[in-house]
């Protein structure tokens, strides 16, 4: 089955990436091609490998990339000129980088915590601003008061970092707290384009496994993700979640 649109998917790790990509790709559900955006090329092949045998017929293409301005804006132009991509409409796109620093506060930098937010936050604006021009070339400007309909959704991974922090945490709280904030301005913005902005909180483990852990509700399903990030995608201007905490059954909060 032909892909209906694309998925942009930056993060793609072996666990929380694979599960989200498989259920955006599986033509039961997404049926999207998905590129696969993170920095280290072998683990990316590795991960397309695992992918394609999972989900037979299923496009996934690899981007190497880190997350600053040049070597995005060179991966989103790959992304456009690619063969297997070319004509796919942008639909979805997710950025769930991993990011964490613990230090004691005393024995932070200044250099080190700049460098945590220019690489995080300043990778989580460069990856939005890309995708939302993407947007905007596959569907046109036009706002929903006049006809439009939904362009595509734009999600960001966050944590409970991004509520409250814990000690030693100063880099990572700040990072987390920014992206949230960030997210929120832009769905303030961009809601009325038709564009839908989410921040999800991922509060406890994410696993890409539906094992005992997932069944009993002690761990996440990185597949469960995927799933929920497709319900937030299938949401009607008439009703947007904006941000959505996600846990597992038995995680306390």
């Amino acid at each position: 089955m032909a892909p209906t649109g694309l998925a942009i998917l930056i993060g793609a790790g072996p666990s929380t990436g694979a599960g989200i990509a498989r259920i955006l790709a599986h033509p039961s559900h997404g049926n999207f091609a998905v590129a696969l955006l993170a920095r280290r090329e072998e683990p990316l092949k590795q991960l397309k490998q695992s992918l394609e045998s999972s989900v037979p017929g299923a496009t996934f293409e690899t981007f190497p990339t880190d997350t600053s301005p040049a070597s995005l804006a060179k991966t989103f132009e790959a992304i456009k000129q690619h063969e297997r991509l070319k004509g796919l409409k942008l639909r979805m796109a997710i950025f769930s980088v991993k990011h964490s620093s613990k230090k004691p506060f005393m024995e932070e930098t200044f250099e080190d915590f700049t460098q945590s937010l220019e690489t995080y936050v300043g990778g989580a604006f460069v990856f939005a601003q890309e995708s939302l021009k993407r947007f905007f070339v596959d569907h046109g400007e036009t706002p929903l008061a006049e006809g439009a309909e939904k362009k595509g959704t734009l999600i960001f991974t966050g944590t409970l970092g991004a509520l409250r922090c814990s000690a030693q945490y100063a880099a990572y709280g700040a990072g987390r707290a920014s992206v949230r904030q960030l997210a929120q301005t832009l769905a303030r913005e961009m809601s009325e384009k038709g564009i839908h902005v989410a921040h999800t909180i991922a509060n406890g483990p994410i696993r890409d496994e539906n094992g005992e852990a997932q069944k009993i509700g002690k761990q996440m399903s990185a597949e469960a993700v995927g799933k929920t990030y497709l319900f937030l995608h299938g949401q009607e201007p008439c009703l947007w979640t904006h941000e959505l905490d996600m846990r597992p059954a038995l995680e306390k909060f």
